[in-house]
């Protein structure tokens, strides 16, 4: 698994969101390029800006850590059309210059912490995760998503 916490594996995300425009069309899914950068976004806001999304409460995060995140935090890939939880879904169009310039900064900002900013650190669904299932989930969840839209 790529470690998102090295500068140059960040600035590799980047080049391939760079090279992403408007009418870049996925090769599975339903979401549109717009749609897909504000949900990789989502991953970072439950870090950065959690208030922004509803808590799970206690049974829906026993579930959530008990059969998501080994899938989620593992290393291996996520299948083509694997179902997307319902706080993920994007349904309406964006601004794809603002998702894109959004999705770049959270990138940066997390190599920019580092990994031992990571390390034992909260998930909003989870509970405390290592940096290596930070960065799992990180780097997994990019990775699904630029592969789907051909970058």
């Amino acid at each position: 698994m790529e470690n998102v916490f090295d500068a140059a594996v960040a600035q590799n995300y980047i080049i391939r969101i760079n090279k992403l425009v408007e009418d870049t069309h996925g090769h599975w899914g339903k979401m549109t390029v717009d749609q897909m950068l504000a949900h990789c976004c989502i991953t970072y806001e439950l870090v950065y800006e959690p208030e922004k999304h509803k808590k799970p409460g206690a049974i829906a995060k026993f579930i959530l850590k008990t059969f998501v995140k080994p899938k989620v935090v593992g290393e291996k890939a996520y299948p083509h059309d694997s179902p997307t939880a319902p706080q993920f879904l994007i349904k309406e169009r964006k601004n794809f210059d603002e998702e894109k310039k959004r999705l770049i900064g959270y990138i940066q900002k997390t190599q920019q912490l580092g990994k031992s900013a990571f390390d034992g650190k909260e998930s909003f669904s989870f509970g405390k995760l290592n940096a290596q299932e930070w960065n799992n989930m990180f780097a997994k969840h990019l990775n699904h998503h630029l592969s789907q839209f051909g970058v």
